[in-house]
């Protein structure tokens, strides 16, 4: 009772804490925000001192990223079928010349060199289409077909990309599908260059790397919403591209806004140097899972002396941790992996190509390029652990990380997606959680509710106000954001300390050198200033995605939005037998949690048993059809008790997309 009592008086201080609220009866001298858009002059000299101790005038990049241009889609945009923009192709246009100040001229060089889009020869029977996704699509010339490698994000760019092959370089089948790894960018547009019915009717084989289906269904549908949501801020979908906004991701120039598809593949591929021959190719393939994504492949073309190194080694120095959220990734597997290919294959290899990104030539270039992607994963995660075991929590552990000397000179190991400080600290948590150690920090208080705290022993929200001022116009932008997040969380309805907190995000979203941090920061910005966006939102439910979703996955999906207070009865059980699919599942509602199982084995007595197909079944999780509709029109029928079939569907929570992130 005592804490409510504080808690309760803390939050009534909030409430004089408004916009232009007055203290002791004296009008507010708080200093308003800068206008957005400006580059403060702390930043102008910190981007000039990146510019200066850089060779951003290589232009070996340059001469790579535009070898073997053949074509480029004429068209102003990439539409669905209704017309609707999915990708604007000019753009990135903008990005040209010396970079702006409001821009890291490093993250700009990289973004100039991403946005050049096109059909590109990389070498005689293999190609890539590269500037129209996040990634990178490459078609290798078989004996009867095209075999496609990462059909792109979503269908529309994926079925363009195809057209542009076919139109340029002659039209062909699909004679083979891989997925590089369990990453929707390198699946979700399948659906756009071949579909299920074309691979039964012709034998197309679609191959995965072990363990890809259950991890692709994990990533994009178990986590999705939180992961869809920050991946809004991630890769700065609702912000303009521009000087003063999204440039890029770093690792490319963006994400679509289409459809994502899952065709499930005919074999998953597993082991390292296993051989298959595909459409008269001889592939050579290496298990890459655990390293950039939990089932992941790097492949071989003995007959090209080509290196695929899919995306775990690329253009940019990776995430450990990527800001959207998944599974902290094992550093020391990822150059353990890459030292491995160096061994087998760098003596041999005369080019390297990746997912995303441009390839390089020569046998010289694959090894130095090879051992400084597998030195800058081992660097982070030695160092790392040395500074750890020393005593270092997570942020001293990664604060003080100096840059190693080859990422000075090898803009591949630059933190233009993932950075040495995020990434250290996910090493940090890879092998100890999230905890610092200090006791204080196991247990604390939301920020919710110690912001009000902070906000009055620091004397009040104008006090907080002018202390973060001070520390901006003295160009410490990350103790001015620390102060006025405080602030926003004390008081969220102060456009003024919502106004600060934008303009220390903006500066470090201008010096920002990741492309993932930039968007981070100025998509947070452009919520704080404007309030949600409500529009943009990805495609997170959809019957292309959906109907490939193992039967059990999709229940284990429902199981985890299952809120037990809703649920107004004692606990039953609920049988439903898919039509289609021939698959029973039977589902064990509980006080506390959700069991679903496959066949009903040892289900016992069921309240109801729903019988329907399982593409009904799709549609009315999407709701695109309700269950009084499809029992009227014949393709759901009840047995038993219907009210238990619409107690276990009530007590489903539908989460909503665009919940606050950079506010309470």
């Amino acid at each position: 009772m005592k804490t409510t009592s504080v808690l309760s008086t803390v939050f009534a201080l909030v409430v004089c804490f408004s916009a232009g609220a007055q203290e002791n009866g004296k009008p507010s001298d708080v200093p308003a925000a800068p206008p957005a858009g400006e580059a403060t002059s702390a930043t102008a000299e910190a981007n000039a001192s990146v510019a200066a101790r850089l060779p951003l005038d290589d232009q070996s990049d340059f001469e790579d990223a535009s070898r073997g241009f053949i074509a480029a889609i004429e068209a102003d945009a990439i539409t669905d079928a209704d017309g609707n923009t999915v990708w604007s192709i000019p753009q990135f246009d903008f990005i040209a010349g010396e970079a702006p100040d409001t821009v890291n001229p490093s993250l700009w060089r990289q973004s100039m060199l991403a946005a050049k889009h096109g059909l590109f020869e990389v070498t005689d029977g293999i190609w890539q289409v590269r500037g129209y996704d996040l990634s990178v699509m490459t078609v290798i010339e078989g004996e009867t077909g095209w075999i496609i490698v990462d059909p792109l994000t979503v269908k529309e760019t994926a079925a363009a990309a195809l057209k542009l092959v076919n139109d340029t370089l002659g039209e062909r089948p699909v004679s083979a599908v891989l997925y590089t790894h369990s990453h929707a960018d390198h699946f979700g547009g399948a659906r756009g260059v071949i579909s299920e019915e074309e691979m039964e009717a012709r034998g197309v084989p679609v191959i995965a790397p072990e363990g890809f289906t259950e991890n692709a269904v994990a990533e994009n549908l178990l986590a999705g919403n939180l992961m869809q949501r920050r991946a809004v801020l991630m890769f700065g979908n609702t912000i303009p591209r521009s000087e003063t906004a999204n440039v890029g991701t770093g690792l490319g120039p963006g994400l679509p806004q289409g459809t994502t598809g899952l065709v499930l593949p005919s074999e998953e591929v597993g082991g390292w140097g296993t051989e298959r021959v595909i459409d008269g190719v001889r592939f050579e393939f290496m298990d890459a899972g655990g390293t950039e994504a939990p089932a992941e492949f790097m492949f071989y073309l003995p007959d090209f002396k080509a290196l695929s190194t899919s995306e775990v080694a690329s253009g940019t120095f990776h995430n450990v941790l990527t800001p959207r959220g998944a599974k902290v990734r094992n550093a020391l597997a990822w150059s353990r992996v890459i030292d491995r290919a160096l061994s087998d294959y760098g003596g041999e290899a005369e080019l390297v190509f990746a997912s995303h990104h441009w390839p390089s030539w020569g046998g010289e270039n694959v090894r130095t390029y090879l051992q400084n992607q597998r030195d800058v994963y081992r660097y982070v995660h030695d160092q790392t652990l040395r500074r750890a075991n020393a005593g270092a929590t997570m942020t001293e552990a990664a604060e003080g990380l100096p840059e190693p000397e080859f990422s000075k000179q090898d803009f591949s190991t630059r933190g233009y997606y993932g950075t040495l400080t995020h990434n250290a600290k996910a090493v940090y948590q890879y092998y100890y959680g999230w905890w610092s150690g200090v006791p204080a920090n196991y247990h604390k208080r939301p920020h919710a509710e110690t912001a009000p705290r902070y906000v009055e022993a620091m004397g009040g929200l104008e006090a907080v106000l002018r202390r973060g001022a001070a520390a901006y116009e003295g160009g410490d932008y990350r103790w001015a954001a620390e102060l006025f997040n405080h602030a926003v969380f004390a008081a969220p309805e102060s456009q003024p300390a919502k106004d600060w907190l934008a303009a220390a995000y903006e500066q470090m979203g201008f010096q920002a050198e990741s492309g993932a941090w930039r968007s981070y920061y100025l998509t947070a910005a452009a919520e704080l200033r404007d309030g949600l966006p409500e529009t943009g939102a990805p495609n997170l439910g959809n019957a292309d995605f959906l109907a490939a979703v193992p039967t059990l996955d999709l229940f284990d999906a429902l199981a985890s939005r299952y809120n037990p207070d809703k649920l107004s009865r004692e606990p039953f059980s609920l049988v439903f037998d898919f039509t289609d699919t021939g698959e029973t599942v039977h589902v064990a509602v509980g006080r506390d949690v959700v069991v679903p199982r496959l066949s009903g084995a040892g289900a016992g007595e069921a309240a109801a048993k729903l019988t329907l197909s399982r593409a009904d079944f799709n549609r009315l999780i999407l709701r695109e059809a309700g269950v009084p509709q499809l029992i009227g029109s014949g393709a759901l029928t009840i047995e038993g008790e219907a009210a238990a079939a619409g107690a276990f569907l009530g007590a489903l929570d539908q989460p909503d997309f665009w919940f606050p992130v950079v506010t309470p």
